[in-house]
């Protein structure tokens, strides 16, 4: 099976932010695009640079989903405390780029998921507070407004710091459930509730074949996507940089050119 996925055509994140989830931003594009997912929900989406990567996606490929990010945009224990600020730069970003689909839950989980019906939700990504009970309990409240051959997306199920315990829940479910474990980064897993199948292409075939060799190659593709995705922005960067040293040195000139 040869997989060419629509992030090596080019795909450069346009969310910049401190975050983990930078090791896994092709595969979150691709998936959404494999998956064509009519609901989306991401618990705890902070500075949102994952969130931002699936909306992104969405709008790329001209799909219909809707987006929900929840958050309370307060901060925890993990994270710290923060202002208002992160809201009102995720709500400024949402807005400019992506309002037409998604919309921004401030609310605590276990309030927003009264909002979905069961078998509602085709792609959930759980990332907010990583203790074992936390995460257990996101899972367990929200697992049934997930569809049939749907998408549970845990992030940083190798992360063994502090209090973190998304990587023992995680190993549980592998016990019983169909999944998928990257282990670059801080780690991502992903699990497929029973059900419909036949969806998703090449993508979800690779993700859950029985042939180890065709996943141990998806799990290095993606390493070295991400790595690629990450020089890009990084040359991005340095050529606007160079841009702006070029335009202020002609201001300094009086060089007409500038339009000052």
């Amino acid at each position: 099976m040869i997989y060419l996925p629509p992030s090596l055509r080019g795909f450069v994140n346009l969310r910049t932010a401190m975050s983990t989830w930078v090791d896994h931003l092709p595969f979150g594009f691709d998936l959404v695009e494999a998956l064509r997912p009519r609901t989306l929900v991401e618990l705890g989406s902070q500075a949102g640079l994952s969130y931002f990567a699936f909306c992104q996606s969405v709008k790329a490929h001209g799909l219909g989903t809707r987006c929900y990010a929840v958050d309370t945009w307060a901060g925890d224990e993990h994270t710290g405390q923060y202002d208002d600020s992160v809201f009102q730069d995720v709500k400024a970003h949402n807005d400019a780029h992506y309002a037409a689909f998604s919309t921004l839950l401030r609310m605590r989980f276990e309030e927003a998921v009264t909002r979905f019906e069961p078998n509602s939700v085709d792609l959930l990504h759980i990332d907010g507070f990583h203790t074992y009970d936390a995460v257990s309990a996101d899972f367990e409240a929200w697992y049934p407004t997930v569809s049939p051959g749907g998408i549970v997306l845990f992030h940083d199920i190798r992360a063994r710091v502090h209090d973190f315990g998304a990587w023992r829940f995680w190993d549980e479910l592998c016990r019983d459930h169909e999944t998928f474990t990257f282990g670059h980064g801080f780690g991502l897993g992903v699990l497929r509730k029973p059900g419909r199948s036949g969806t998703g292409g090449p993508l979800l075939e690779l993700l859950f074949s029985a042939d180890d060799e065709k996943r141990r190659a998806l799990r290095e593709f993606y390493v070295h996507a991400a790595r690629h995705v990450d020089l890009c922005r990084s040359r991005a960067a340095f050529e606007n940089l160079k841009e702006q040293v070029r335009l202020r040195r002609q201001a300094a000139r009086g060089d007409p050119t500038t339009g000052a």
